[in-house]
């Protein structure tokens, strides 16, 4: 197996510290990149210096929850100007920062006029993150954790791709949501390489850290690199205690 890259997820990781300087810790750490979910706390700036001082990019960032318990705004047919809003906002934030890629949410929704919601924001996200060689993501995320998630399983995920057909659009494979939701992990890697833009991973069922519960993640990396995937694997899990004591598998992987 070839080194492989990883990324720190600072929504979870390290998530006890002020952004700027968990990026300084996920340098530390020895990662790779970083990425997060709402920065929009911190000013861009800080970040972005944050990320010059360590050398490590920002691989990406969420659209706004829309509401203090929302997942997104974008497949709800009567909040269209908030979501577009919300993706003007992450696409400025990420340009600034250098971040590579937007992950657009789709928020709580379900029906025919939220999927074409989504398609025509999905649409409109590309076109305004094209102008910044900005990557644009989405997620499924499984029903147990978040009910009602517009977006949940692959397949679902592939079909909106397709129907909005930008070259820009890419699919956001959480190994963690995908065995939740459907299994067969590593075939699925497989069979959707070309669309994917990005990897993240946890344990299974818990969203811990990788080196417990049903997934074997030395059998998963080891098959990536395998597949020639090349960028870094977004390390997104639950930190059990302090993030620094759940790092073991960061050293294996090495």
């Amino acid at each position: 197996m070839g080194r492989l890259k990883f990324s720190a997820n600072l929504g979870f990781l390290w998530s006890d510290l002020p952004l700027p300087e968990a990026i300084r810790a996920a340098k530390v750490a020895g990662f790779d990149a970083v990425e997060c979910h709402w920065p929009y706390g911190y000013a861009a700036q800080d970040v972005k210096t944050a990320l010059l001082e360590t050398g490590l990019p920002m691989l990406g960032l969420n659209t706004s929850r829309g509401d203090a318990d929302g997942m997104g705004l974008s497949a709800l047919p009567d909040r269209v100007p908030e979501a577009r809003a919300a993706v003007d906002q992450a696409i400025a934030y990420a340009a600034e920062i250098g971040a590579a890629n937007v992950h657009v949410m789709a928020g709580f929704a379900e029906g025919d006029a939220a999927r074409e919601c989504f398609v025509q924001n999905l649409s409109y996200a590309c076109a305004e993150a094209f102008r910044h060689n900005i990557t644009v993501l989405i997620e499924p995320i499984n029903r147990y954790d978040a009910p009602g998630y517009f977006l949940q399983t692959t397949d679902q995920a592939i079909s909106v791709m397709d129907e909005v057909g930008a070259a820009n659009l890419k699919l956001m494979f959480d190994c963690y949501h995908v065995q939740r939701m459907e299994g067969a992990v590593t075939q699925r890697l497989e069979r959707l390489l070309p669309r994917i833009g990005h990897i993240q991973f946890a344990s299974v069922p818990d969203r811990g850290p990788p080196d417990q519960g049903e997934l074997n993640y030395d059998y998963i990396f080891s098959h990536i690199a395998d597949l020639g995937y090349k960028a870094p694997l977004g390390a997104e899990y639950k930190p059990i205690g302090h993030t620094d004591d759940t790092l073991r598998w960061l050293v294996r992987a090495r």
